[in-house]
Parts: structure tokens; C-alpha cells; sequence
């Protein structure tokens, strides 16, 4: 029976922004961080697939996943102004 380890999606990530950020081949981070070399070999592979339009000097899957966080953010904070923004125009037709 084998022993598999679980890793979290924030590790993976992370791991997979060490080996691109770094420029260091995956057989040297592996060991460094504790992870088998195929498993990080898979990482790299499936985030370079699932972001081909990420070049050498793009930014890592840490970086991707903060700025679709920001994005989320920015939108929503955009729809409380634009609903604060009716709110303060109906109130100051009220008081007229």
C-alpha cells in the first residue's frame, strides 16, 4: 500500500510559483520543499496548460489567484457605489 500525501490547493500553488518564479528546475525545488518530482512536475505542467498566455515573465498562480480575487472585489465595490450613488439621488429628491 502507498503512502499519499494530500497537499492543499494553496500549496500546490505556491510550490508551482517557487519552481516559475525561481526559474529552478523542478528536480531541485522538489526535495527543497518535500515533494515527490513528478507530483511538482504535474503542478507546473497543468498551471502552464491552464495559462498559456503566461510567458517566462508573467506572474505565478499566487499572483493569478490574488489579482481574480481583486477582480471580484473591484466589481462588487463598483455595484455598492453605483447602488449608493441611486440611494443619495432618491433621498435628495425626497427632501426637495
Amino acid at each position: 500500500m502507498t503512502n499519499r500525501r494530500k497537499f492543499s490547493a494553496e500549496f500546490r500553488a505556491e510550490a508551482v510559483e517557487l519552481v516559475i518564479s525561481s526559474g529552478r528546475p523542478v528536480a531541485q525545488v522538489a526535495p527543497e520543499i518535500g515533494v515527490v518530482e513528478g507530483a511538482l512536475g504535474n503542478w507546473v505542467r497543468l498551471w502552464k496548460e491552464e495559462h498559456p498566455e503566461a510567458g517566462a515573465a508573467e506572474h505565478g498562480p499566487v499572483e493569478w489567484a490574488r489579482f481574480k480575487a481583486l477582480q471580484s472585489e473591484n466589481a462588487e465595490l463598483k455595484r455598492e457605489i453605483e447602488f449608493l450613488g441611486k440611494v443619495s439621488a432618491f433621498f435628495a429628491a425626497k427632501h426637495r
